[in-house]
């Protein structure tokens, strides 16, 4: 059996106390296909901001939420993915869920803390949290991106968590390094040397195996209106 196969069949904790259901939650597209003139236009964190707060107003939603292999333009304003001295990268490996500033974040199922750090580079993750999980034969991550700071000041590595604990906060715009409010939530098979750290973003020749390496996020969160 596949770890797909095995999350697939497992239930989990919500990772908010409010539930994303289509009354309340708006699937974003921050894609590629995405031909709307304000999104075209964003060109800074005001601007995504602006955007998002203005579609989430229009579908008299309260959360946002998608992102899981989408062919992203965004990241073009930041070097930190596009420095010119490689290909540049546009294929987002988790789901991301917009909220408030300093939204709770709960943990979804038992792990301990492989590791934690502030990712500061323009673009990056600000907060991010790893996670390792054991569920029937597999070891695998969950990561947490875009934390308050204030919530890294709790972790430590080999800290164990149960399911419905909660994690820390979500950033506000100048913790996350540019980035509105949101979770960045990815799932890792193998996590190799990193710490406190795995690419969130990869390049077109990266997107088979990157994608394989990161299952989609939904087998965890089950929002059933996404793919």
């Amino acid at each position: 059996m596949y770890l797909r196969e095995v999350l697939t069949k497992q239930q989990f904790a919500p990772l908010f106390s409010f539930d994303l259901n289509e009354g309340n939650t708006l699937v974003f597209n921050l894609s590629r296909s995405n031909q709307n003139t304000d999104f075209k236009n964003v060109q800074n964190a005001a601007g995504l901001s602006l955007y998002l707060h203005k579609e989430l107003l229009a579908a008299q939603k309260n959360y946002g939420v998608g992102g899981y292999a989408e062919n992203r333009i965004i990241y073009k304003r930041f070097s930190h993915f596009n420095n010119g001295s490689s290909a540049e990268r546009h294929h987002h490996l988790g789901v991301d869920v917009w909220a408030p500033a300093y939204t709770d974040v709960f943990c979804p199922l038992p792990g301990e803390v492989h590791s934690f750090a502030y990712n500061g580079a323009p673009g990056d993750y600000g907060g991010a949290l790893i996670l390792r999980h054991q569920l029937e034969t597999y070891t695998f991550y969950s990561l947490y991106g875009h934390l308050s700071m204030a919530s890294l000041l709790h972790y430590k590595v080999g800290q164990h968590y149960g399911a419905v604990a909660k994690l820390g906060q979500l950033g506000d715009v100048h913790e996350n390094v540019g980035w509105p409010p949101h979770l960045h939530f990815q799932l890792i098979k193998e996590i190799g040397n990193y710490q406190g750290d795995y690419p969130g973003v990869c390049t077109q020749e990266e997107k088979g195996r990157m994608l394989a390496n990161c299952p989609n996020p939904n087998l965890i969160l089950k929002v059933a209106f996404l793919p």
